[in-house]
């Protein structure tokens, strides 16, 4: 059963719901305060994923292809569309003004909205390792902090924060049906060094989250799709060759 996928989501629209009926009580100074926490915890998130790397080469690598991969096919500008055309989709039931901004300026922080709930590395490396492995702990994690994320967006773009949790969990649950199909095929250290690679992910969606380095974390997304079999052709064929 997708609890993760689930739990997740449903912390997007409870968190977008309640962020919409607080409104303007938050000030910004604790809103920029609570997504220096945010980015910390995903941070911690992701150091605890990399640790269970067992072939350090094969990751690298990964990362390597998959985000040159991903910057030739300008990954990060078709979700960036993507997100757009969602938004605009969403705008013709639910228009928001919002507080004191600009138009622009609200198109512009929903779409960071819909990308940042629907198009993390965090919520698709969690999907695929509980659809894989039954471990629902990173979805779980994540959804506590997009349940807070959620009610501070919603407190500047209202209500329409929380209808971003119905695309969100039908691309977690494709996501969650699809890795139990692979699982059969994987090994231990093919699965550990996939966690590996998301856990970098999802540390690096944290120093964009404080806003410290803005690393093209949707380009890097194809790093997650060769990991596993550059980690079996290391093992098998690399691995006994130099040791």
């Amino acid at each position: 059963m997708p609890i993760g996928v689930i739990s997740n989501a449903a912390a997007v629209f409870l968190g977008g719901i309640l962020g919409a009926i607080l409104g303007n009580r938050m000030s910004a100074a604790y809103k920029e305060n609570m997504n220096l926490i945010f980015g910390a915890c995903a941070m911690g998130m992701g150091i605890n994923s990399i640790i269970l790397m067992q072939n350090m080469p094969a990751v690298i690598l990964a990362l390597i292809v998959g985000t040159s991969l991903g910057l030739a096919l300008h990954l990060g500008d078709r979700i960036n569309d993507a997100g757009a055309a969602m938004q605009r989709f969403i705008s013709r039931f639910i228009h928001v003004s919002g507080n004191g901004m600009s138009e622009a300026e609200f198109q512009a922080l929903l779409l960071t909205t819909i990308v940042l709930f629907c198009a993390s590395g965090t919520g698709i490396y969690g999907s695929i390792v509980s659809g894989m492995t039954g471990d629902h702990s990173i979805l779980l994690a994540k959804a506590i902090l997009d349940f807070f994320t959620a009610l501070i967006f919603a407190c500047s773009l209202g209500a329409v924060v929380s209808i971003v949790a119905v695309p969100q969990f039908i691309l977690f649950l494709a996501l969650f049906l699809g890795a139990g199909l692979i699982f059969p095929l994987t090994t231990e250290a093919m699965i550990a060094d996939f966690k590996a690679c998301g856990g970098i992910l999802m540390l690096v969606t944290g120093f964009r989250m404080i806003k410290v380095k803005m690393f093209p974390v949707a380009d890097m997304i194809p790093a997650m799709i060769v990991v596993m079999p550059f980690t079996w052709l290391w093992v098998s064929y690399i691995l006994p060759l130099v040791s």
